[in-house]
């Protein structure tokens, strides 16, 4: 809900790059029009949600095209990538990699666990501690910080006009950042239950899960500046 808002902040910051280039209407852009609701008739065929909704972000940069002309279109094009992301990952995908990250911060979070003197055993994705069982459910793969931290590195690595290879490395590092955060989160959830169970449900959950992603998000701030600087000068 807060990218389109974010890509029309951007498109405000660049009105004047955009504007300095004549407005020329090009009928090639109903090919793109064209394209976009077949999309959507190929997804509601199909009952697949993600063609039908990228099919708008397409129609938008159709419309584009065809009023304003390509060049025009062409200092828009970081807006509606970043539209592009706020639509959801099909299902499929989604599944198949949720269920490995499951078990990936399932197993990570057992070893730090018991690395800091905790009582606890995993069995598949259930964390077993000595006074209460956990499930690292869907929800809690990850899957959600990290989409949230890819595009915050795209936001970065815009706004603060690093070069390509900062942007290219800060969106690669915030992938195993996620990760590793999300298995940060996990484990502080299992030394709570073990001190507390109540602490590990409810809105102590919700809270540590949100406190958790602003420190991450913070440090991917912090490795951001970190790279841009790095990569300026190389």
């Amino acid at each position: 809900m807060l990218v389109p808002p974010m890509a029309l902040y951007i498109v405000y910051l660049r009105r004047k790059i955009t504007f300095s280039i004549p407005a020329r209407p090009d009928l090639r852009g109903l090919w793109l029009v064209s394209l976009s609701c077949f999309v959507l008739l190929l997804g509601q065929m199909a009952a697949e949600f993600f063609l039908a909704r990228i099919s708008f972000v397409l129609l938008l940069a159709g419309l584009t095209w065809t009023f304003w002309g390509l060049p025009r279109v062409k200092t828009l094009t970081f807006p509606f990538i970043l539209l592009a992301t706020m639509v959801p990952l099909p299902a499929l995908i989604y599944n198949s990699v949720a269920a490995p990250l499951q078990l990936f911060a399932s197993a990570a979070a057992t070893d730090l666990a018991q690395f800091l003197g905790v009582s606890i055993y995993r069995d598949g994705n259930i964390i077993h501690l000595a006074t209460t069982s956990l499930g690292v459910a869907e929800a809690c793969s990850g899957l959600n910080s990290l989409s949230s931290l890819l595009v915050a590195s795209l936001l970065l690595g815009f706004l603060e006009e690093a070069s390509l290879l900062g942007r290219i490395l800060l969106f690669v590092l915030s992938v195993p950042l996620a990760i590793a955060v999300n298995v940060v989160r996990v484990t502080g959830t299992a030394l709570l239950a073990d001190y507390r169970p109540e602490f590990a449900m409810g809105f102590y959950h919700m809270f540590s899960g949100w406190l958790v992603f602003i420190v991450g998000f913070g440090m991917l701030w912090l490795l951001g500046k970190v790279l841009f600087r790095w990569t300026a000068k190389s």
